[in-house]
């Protein structure tokens, strides 16, 4: 009976494992599939995040304004999330007050409804800074 078992398993076993490996996929993966396969498996740092505006060709620095327009007037422009809209004095104020510093690592690392770096992730620390510079200086 032990070797009808035996037997028994050793059959199911080489049919199951041997019809999951015996279907070949004879269609050839298409073109865009490819394309998308190719850029998941691009290193970091090679593609720019899907939204984001690669910083000009010319390799200069983008100024504080062209930072603002690209990315933070998205909310600061209107208040999306409770975000203080650039030239209410009232609503920066309490911000400003706090100090450059306070507003600078709230920009860098995210407050609140904010994320880190207003998800402008090809800016550096210094654009931003620059960034909240010209924010402050139009809202006081």
């Amino acid at each position: 009976m032990k070797r009808v078992l035996g037997v028994t398993a050793l059959v199911m076993m080489s049919v199951t494992f041997g019809a999951c490996g015996a279907k070949e996929d004879t269609q050839p993966t298409p073109p865009e599939v490819e394309a998308q396969i190719a850029e998941r498996i691009t290193p970091p740092g090679e593609v720019v995040a899907q939204g984001a505006t690669a910083q000009a060709s010319s390799g200069g620095a983008r100024s504080a304004e062209e930072i603002y327009q690209a990315k933070c007037s998205t909310c600061h422009a209107s208040g999306v999330a409770g975000a203080p809209k650039l030239g209410d004095v009232e609503a920066w104020k309490p911000r400003i007050d706090k100090g450059m510093d306070t507003l600078y690592a709230s920009a860098i690392n995210g407050f609140l409804g904010m994320p880190p770096k207003g998800l402008c992730m090809d800016c550096s620390d210094a654009e931003l800074k620059d960034t909240v510079d010209y924010m402050v200086e139009n809202s006081r």
